[in-house]
């Protein structure tokens, strides 16, 4: 099954508008020395014991490699919008997400570390951002709103909310709701407790539905680096 998200708009890279992002192709680059390690294409499905998914839009080049569970690399160059990681499908709301990153988006980039996840019914599209570079992913989109703030692992985290009108998601072309908890404390390990941010959401009339994928990702915009990520 085909795997489509909502792209982001950012300002200040080479991105005109998220209309503008929704684009066929996107290159995966496989290398012959590396299929026995997990090289995947675009797409979604399990490795060692993990679901997986790897979405391009876009020029983008992307190798994203599973290397074993639990375990990803991904390399990236190019224009538009990607979105990689390892984690479950479904997803739970009481689920305590650890993670490591050896995270190295080149300077300029514009490139984000996430719990990332949807539910369904009501269909909502949601991140726990726990690094980014170069941007605050709670800002970028005009009529995104700051909602309030949760303390969770050590950090405070800034909650927004946006609605996406008639974008790409995992149910098809649909009008929906982004949660977004942006950690301000940034870092590239440890634990995320999901149930505090589904909780603290809750409290603001933020509800999300039955769970779906839920994974520790990656995504760049209009960006290039490299990062491996190991998924608890």
């Amino acid at each position: 099954m085909t795997f489509t998200k909502t792209l982001l708009c950012v300002a200040g890279f080479a991105v005109a508008g998220a209309s503008a992002l929704f684009l066929p192709g996107g290159n995966i680059t496989v290398g012959t020395d590396l299929s026995a390690r997990g090289v995947q294409g675009p797409g979604q499905g399990t490795f060692d014991g993990f679901f997986w998914q790897n979405f391009v839009a876009g020029s983008f080049d992307v190798i994203f490699t599973n290397i074993a569970g639990g375990n990803y690399e991904v390399q990236w160059q190019g224009s538009g919008d990607f979105v990689v990681g390892q984690g479950f499908n479904p997803g739970s709301t009481s689920r305590v997400m650890t993670f490591s990153a050896s995270w190295e988006p080149n300077p300029a980039s514009a490139a984000i570390l996430s719990v990332y996840g949807w539910s369904t019914n009501p269909l909502v599209e949601y991140y726990i951002n726990e690094d980014a570079n170069n941007f605050n992913i709670g800002t970028i989109n005009p009529g995104t709103t700051h909602k309030g703030t949760v303390f969770s692992d050590g950090s405070t985290y800034d909650i927004y909310e946006h609605t996406q009108v008639n974008q790409p998601s995992i149910q098809g072309t649909a009008t929906f709701q982004q949660y977004l908890s942006v950690r301000q404390a940034k870092r590239v390990s440890g634990s995320v407790t999901v149930q505090n941010h589904v909780n603290a959401w809750a409290s603001l009339g933020m509800n999300l539905g039955t769970m779906n994928l839920q994974i520790i990702a990656v995504e760049g915009l209009s960006s290039s680096g490299q990062a491996t990520v190991t998924v608890g």
